[in-house]
């Protein structure tokens, strides 16, 4: 394990001992047992502050703070005035006068559905059944240029995890012809099922992922993807996927739409997708099995087939990063970056209830209450060495677009950003005797917030459900695949809370996804418990702190698929 950054300096105290330079002197002495940054009397997070962020940015005013929609400008104006009242510099865009604003733009494009989706379901022998948009599957509207999509009885062809990884001697296509065929994969890596294998055991790799999955079959020249939904390898119930994939999608603007979209792209529901296995002669949970070994190859679906029609629009739209700036005093071209996405889902379908008003309290509410919280701090504290940067990104929850454009496009140099600690739904169950990251990193970032979290008698522990695939579902992951050593904190169903222990983080953790994640349920409430919040927040702030106050850079460990692209701009930093 790694130490904590920075040292204590050593402090000259006077002789004449009065009783108030006594007290300083006890408290001095007392405050070395922790790491560097504490020693100096500074102001704690304050969990009033957190509280009345997320219930401003949460409320039915911010409508959800959907991208590009009035909760945007909302959002941003909020998020820009609390900067500079804090006492933050202008980070983003370069104006004509060659002044800094508030904001990076970020151009997208929005592909929306222009009226109903039709799907229809050809099962053999049996009667075509008709797919329920939302229910029985969740199309997404396409993301290629086409403006109509319609597939008359397209083949369908289960391809196992979807996955091809040379440098694991895998491929689950062997070289199958999918030209004019829709794929049927499964959610998560091979060895999900058993834990043993060649993708890391339980531990999701980005080959899990469903972002993956798709731009898989674009490369495999398929016609387009379902993938099957299991709550358990997926890490997240159907009303999350109904939620998230059949309304609007974004993406960066990209010369070439058809490399990594396919024209169609959906989820289907498990038990729908067992029925379909069934009619065309197969065994679902048989081929399930076969797909975890390499010797796997594609299985047509014989008599199996998808009818799908629906009209699309592509619009051009700028959406925003909202960045404040600290200057450092004396490492000015280095950098640390805190960052959390402002963005949720908007207005969309109403649930049993009839709120259609996608709050996003905890997601992201937490996250950017925090953020604030930290520049607030930072910006009263002493100027730091190094520049501090405050990223709240946009279009997180439409596939990590706005943190991934400001990986392209840096406004502070990627090479010379010590790290990215970035905030993304934090937990209302108080105070906890641990603290874990949001998916296991593999680096040296992990090492430093143990040695903090050991000097307040707390335990670091590593991400407890790796098989979610979290680390790749935030926005660090952006700076990751750039080299930037980067983690993030968020929602952790291990917490050992100080009331209740870990079956009650764990028991709130479970109610947390299953009935408010992406659901118009995730509401800001009074009586939430934000002490343990503050205690981490104040922790993640402690060490970014000393990071801007020292020469050190944080490094991936050996075996991280990161490592290397750091490694290439290693002269940037000497």
């Amino acid at each position: 394990m790694g130490g904590a950054l920075g040292t204590l300096g050593e402090k000259r105290i006077e002789v004449n001992m009065s009783n108030i330079i006594r007290s300083a002197f006890i408290l001095a002495m007392a405050s070395a047992a922790f790491p560097a940054g504490t020693a100096q009397a500074r102001e704690k997070v304050d969990e009033k502050r957190l509280s009345d962020h997320v219930k401003v940015l949460a409320s039915d005013a911010f409508e959800g703070r959907g991208i590009a929609t009035e909760g945007e400008k909302k959002t941003v104006k909020y998020l820009s005035e609390q900067f500079e009242a804090a006492g933050l510099q202008p980070g983003g865009d370069k104006g004509d006068d060659g002044k800094r604003s508030w904001t990076q733009a970020v151009p997208l494009i929005k592909s929306s559905f222009d009226g109903p989706v039709t799907a229809t379901l050809a099962m053999g022998k049996q009667p075509p059944r008709t797919l329920k948009q939302g229910e029985d599957v969740a199309i997404l509207p396409t993301q290629t240029d086409d403006t109509r999509v319609t597939m008359e009885n397209a083949p369908l062809v289960f391809l196992g995890y979807g996955v091809s990884a040379p440098e694991r001697q895998w491929d689950d296509f062997k070289g199958f012809d999918l030209k004019g065929k829709i794929g049927v994969v499964l959610i998560n890596d091979p060895d999900f099922e058993t834990g043993k294998g060649d993708f890391g055991g339980k531990a999701m790799t980005y080959y899990g992922r469903w972002t993956y999955k798709y731009e898989e079959a674009a490369r495999q020249g398929a016609l387009g993807l379902l993938i099957v939904h299991e709550t358990a390898p997926a890490a997240y119930g159907w009303a999350t996927v109904k939620n998230s994939f059949t309304d609007d999608q974004f993406d960066i603007i990209r010369d070439n739409n058809a490399g990594v979209h396919v024209p169609l792209k959906g989820w289907i529901q498990h038990d729908v997708a067992v029925e379909l296995f069934k009619n065309a002669g197969q065994d679902f949970d048989a081929l399930k099995a076969k797909a975890q070994t390499r010797d796997f190859a594609p299985v047509l679906l014989e008599g199996a087939a998808l009818s799908v029609a629906f009209n699309a629009r592509h619009d051009k739209i700028v959406t925003n990063n909202v960045i404040g700036f600290l200057p450092g005093k004396k490492q000015a071209e280095e950098a640390v970056i805190y960052s959390a996405h402002w963005d949720h889902l908007g207005v969309g379908e109403p649930d049993a209830k009839g709120d259609k008003i996608y709050n996003g309290a905890v997601d992201n509410g937490t996250g950017l209450a925090a953020l604030l919280e930290v520049a607030r701090l930072q910006a009263k504290a002493a100027a730091p060495a190094r520049s501090v940067v405050f990223l709240s990104v946009t279009s997180e929850e439409t596939g990590l677009l706005g943190s991934m454009y400001y990986a392209a496009n840096p406004l502070y140099p990627l090479p010379k950003t010590a790290a990215v600690l970035n905030f993304d739904a934090l937990t209302t169950n108080g105070r906890a005797k641990n603290i874990s990251p949001f998916g296991n990193g593999d680096v040296s970032l992990e090492d430093d917030v143990a040695s903090y979290a050991k000097a307040e008698d707390r335990v670091f522990t590593p991400d407890p459900k790796p098989e979610a695939g979290l680390f790749y579902r935030s926005d660090h992951f952006s700076f990751a695949k750039a080299g930037v050593p980067a983690m993030s904190f968020g929602l952790d169903g291990a917490r050992n809370l100080v009331k209740g222990g870990k079956a009650a983080g764990e028991a709130w953790y479970k109610t947390y996804v299953a009935e408010r994640y992406h659901q118009p349920a995730d509401e800001w409430s009074a009586d939430w418990d934000l002490s343990g919040i503050a205690e981490d927040v104040d922790l993640v702030y402690r060490m970014g702190s000393d990071l801007a106050n020292s020469n050190k850079w944080p490094a991936w460990h050996d075996g991280s698929e990161f490592k290397k692209v750091r490694e290439e701009s290693a002269g940037e930093r000497q």
